[in-house]
């Protein structure tokens, strides 16, 4: 098969490689999938160049763990019917060496999940770590029908799918965005209120849409935001953490405790199997029945996979796919 990998970690356009690897086979209990589109996540790169002093865990990576496909042959114990069955998959280079930047890709039957038809490739690829982890934000503290969501960094991979399904979850989204130049591209049909973060005070902005505080607050720069999302959440509200601008971030721990909020930090990785299984269910469902949508910032073929990385490198907005010929 054509695939992408690397043997050592570094800059993309000096460890990626493109050329001929041997087909996966399907172990029992997984799947094959013939990949169509795979997507880039921004913690694919991170493994590729070792941030935080992360290693090689497997002596060459295919990376990436977000695809689109249709299966083509499955394991033991696994029904032959999924054969031909649409997919997206997730978690395919979760403590697995070999990612969907290939033609085919061997997963756990669970993480080949059904594409209806009237979905497209590009959305399915997008699902994966971003909506997981959205899902988790969103939905691990209990429903939020009714409630004030409030979500940081609204126009991002997983802010975006975060607020869309908050929404489609039956919440009110208070969106934020950094810059009071981006407020124009926050979709008012998901967002009912909008904040930009560069104006003189963004919690009277947030207090005037939510005078008694927001039940839930989805945070993608803890360290940034801490005071902001102190200032603004309710008793007993529940923040979601999925990132940090500090590697050791200060939070004004005693305010926080007097009002006993939940904090939750989010590792996709290692979400629970019945947390990731529901969250498939949930961004299918939603996706369906046109509740989620992805802004997809590019795509290139899979011997450009170099510079899909470095675009994600450099702070892309929107999706980075990578097509994979057949």
């Amino acid at each position: 098969m054509l695939a992408s990998w690397y043997d050592r970690q570094g800059p993309a356009g000096e460890v990626l490689h493109v050329g001929e690897l041997p087909d996966p086979e399907p172990g029992p209990g997984e799947v094959r999938v013939r990949v169509t589109v795979s997507g880039v996540n921004p913690g694919d790169t991170k493994k590729r160049r070792g941030w935080l002093g992360s290693t090689m865990p497997y002596p060459r990576v295919i990376p990436h763990s977000d695809a689109a496909g249709i299966v083509d042959a499955v394991g033991e114990g696994v029904d032959a019917r999924r054969i031909g069955q649409r997919v997206w998959v997730y978690g395919a280079q979760s403590y697995r060496p070999f990612g969907t930047a290939a033609q085919y890709t061997a997963v756990p039957d669970q993480q080949a999940v059904p594409l209806p038809d009237h979905l497209s490739d590009e959305l399915g690829a997008s699902l994966g770590i971003p909506g997981i982890t959205a899902h988790r934000a969103v939905f691990a503290d209990g429903p939020v029908d009714g409630r004030l969501v409030l979500v940081h960094g609204v126009l991002g991979g997983v802010g975006s799918l975060a607020a869309q399904l908050a929404r489609w979850g039956g919440a009110t989204v208070i969106g934020t965005v950094r810059r009071g130049g981006d407020l124009g591209r926050v979709d008012p049909a998901v967002v009912s209120h909008a904040v930009a973060l560069d104006t003189g005070d963004p919690a009277t902005a947030i207090r005037s849409y939510a005078p008694d505080g927001v039940q839930r607050i989805i945070e993608v720069s803890l360290s940034a935001n801490a005071d902001l999302d102190n200032a603004v959440a309710a008793l007993d509200a529940a923040i979601a953490a999925y990132g940090t601008g500090a590697d050791r971030t200060e939070i004004p721990f005693w305010p926080l405790l007097f009002n006993n909020v939940t904090l939750r930090l989010l590792g996709s990785d290692d979400f629970p199997a019945t947390a990731k299984r529901q969250a498939s269910r949930d961004l299918t469902a939603a996706a369906a029945v046109g509740a989620l949508t992805v802004e997809v910032a590019d795509r290139y073929p899979l011997k450009d996979i170099g510079e899909a990385h470095e675009r994600v490198d450099a702070g892309a907005r929107g999706r980075v796919l990578v097509g994979i010929p057949d």
